[in-house]
């Protein structure tokens, strides 16, 4: 007879996704009441720390339920794990920094709203400590679940590639609702710029985080890898709207899958030469 627990146990991947959506969206469904989703900046800052209580809360419901204290120090050791080659530091740190820079400078050839937010800011410290908390808060967080949980259990089964894929757009799709306005689908433009937000570059990264998680399983390291893609976000990218935001956007998701691609193509060589070897 199956009971409850071996039905968690067999479906606790896609159950970890359910609990994450229902915990994230039902805690923003909460907050924002009749009103609907609010707009200002305070506010959506506040919902999007509600929503980090999906991803984590249900990696640790689920840990606890399917393998208990086993499956907490398990956890707890890749969280501590950081003694790992430098090299994987400096990738976790710098890939979201570096590649968002060049973006940044050469759309800024051909117009200046595209300088990076920290050179435009009037108040740069402020900027920085708070693209440094948030970034803190929201990897820590948000990857207790997506790479505390999801990762390890998809990599049983599937690629890196696919794994990334998979996970980066279910990460996508999660932050719909921080995203949404009344007009998204309103015409193709808006509908556009809201696919390209959460469905472009987002799976890209993704899938680099895999690729080094699965080298250094460091749930510390992925960690900061988050860490630095908001801070990031937060410090560098200007206040843009409409094309410009798009056209950042678009740039920012070749330059990743490009890295993606050498990074795919540079292990499928390495792969062939052991073989003939």
């Amino acid at each position: 007879m199956t009971t409850a627990k071996d039905f968690i146990k067999k479906h606790s991947l896609p159950l970890y996704f359910i609990l994450t959506f229902i915990i994230s969206w039902g805690a923003i469904f909460i907050l924002a009441g009749r009103d609907g989703i609010p707009a200002t900046t305070d506010q959506i800052m506040v919902l999007g720390m509600a929503m980090l209580l999906g991803p984590s809360v249900a990696s640790i419901l689920l840990t606890g339920l399917t393998s208990g204290w086993a499956g907490f120090r398990e956890l707890i050791s890749r969280l501590l794990r950081w003694r790992v080659n430098i090299r994987w530091y400096a990738v976790a740190l710098l890939t979201a920094p570096l590649s968002t820079i060049v973006v940044l400078l050469t759309l800024s050839l051909f117009s200046r709203e595209f300088l990076p937010g920290i050179i435009t800011s009037d108040n740069k410290i402020t900027l920085l400590l708070a693209g440094i908390v948030g970034g803190l808060m929201v990897g820590f967080f948000e990857e207790l679940g997506w790479t505390g949980f999801a990762t390890p259990k998809m990599r049983q089964r599937y690629s890196i590639m696919l794994t990334g894929l998979i996970i980066g757009l279910l990460w996508g799709a999660w932050h719909f609702l921080l995203f949404w306005e009344n007009d998204s689908f309103s015409g193709v433009f808006p509908l556009a710029l809201l696919i390209a937000r959460l469905f472009i570059w987002l799976p890209a990264y993704r899938i680099l985080m895999v690729w080094v998680h699965d080298r250094t399983e460091s749930l510390l390291v992925t960690m900061l890898m988050h860490v630095s893609l908001v801070a990031t976000l937060a410090i560098f990218d200007p206040p843009l709207a409409g094309g410009g935001l798009l056209a950042l956007i678009l740039a920012r998701s070749a330059v990743l899958w490009v890295i993606v691609a050498v990074i795919t193509s540079a292990q499928a060589v390495t792969v062939a030469q052991r073989r003939i070897a």
